[in-house]
């Protein structure tokens, strides 16, 4: 089993990634959500049933969060299992949040898209209402706040399990307890005074910070491994 979850913290990352690059390739994500919201829409028609199954499959990477989650803590032999057990709490509210903020683009996008190619001026008013208020609670609120803390939350767990856990080595721990409070304190990009334009310290830290834990992530797959051996 210990072998396996390396094998899943080590396919996490690269999925996400590939995904993500694939989302950047062919819609110009996420700089594209900056553009109106007819040129959004627009782009998305253009994408086609191709931008459709990315959008799914970036969706279901944080799906396989929750059994990574699951099955890591149940790595950590020596952890103090309350310690364990908030984690992997925390980590499945994660993959289910940030799953939720993404779902929209494959399921409601796709109407929005489609309506708004033919929709009168008043139509297409209310078409933008639904789609940046989406936008908002959906990625914003759900995805992205929500998402950024439980992700840094359990990270920040899961390093100090690593640190009372014989397991793996105590860098491990020590990395993902810094990784996991920049992506927790990141969470307040768009919080209070930042609501409307966001905090661009925060914005430029994200992708750094999510490029750290994705490293962190494939370096605690192949130490597992090595464990299992």
């Amino acid at each position: 089993m210990m072998i396996a979850t390396g094998i899943l913290l080590i396919a996490l990352p690269i999925l996400f990634n590939v995904f993500f690059a694939a989302l950047s390739a062919v819609f110009e994500y996420p700089g594209i959500l900056r553009q109106s919201t007819p040129e959004v829409l627009a782009k998305f028609r253009a994408g086609g049933s191709r931008l459709l199954v990315i959008w799914w499959g970036f969706a279901m990477t944080a799906v396989l969060f929750a059994p990574v989650a699951v099955l890591l803590s149940a790595q950590l032999a020596g952890a103090d299992a309350t310690l364990l057990a908030i984690a992997t709490t925390v980590g499945v509210l994660a993959a289910a949040v940030q799953f939720l903020g993404l779902v929209r683009w494959p399921f409601m996008v796709p109407f929005l898209a489609r309506e708004s190619e033919t929709a009168s001026p008043a139509r297409a008013e209310a078409i933008d209402i639904v789609f940046q208020a989406f936008n908002r609670y959906l990625g914003v609120a759900v995805g992205e706040h929500l998402g950024y803390l439980l992700t840094g939350t359990w990270s920040v767990l899961v390093g100090a399990a690593v640190l009372s856990s014989p397991v793996l080595p105590a860098w491990i721990g020590i990395v993902g307890i810094v990784v996991g409070a920049v992506l927790a304190l990141c969470s307040l990009e768009f919080v209070g005074p930042f609501e409307k334009n966001g905090w661009k310290l925060a914005g430029a830290v994200v992708p750094i910070a999510y490029i750290a834990w994705s490293a962190w992530l494939a370096a605690t797959g192949i130490l597992l491994i090595i464990a299992g051996l």
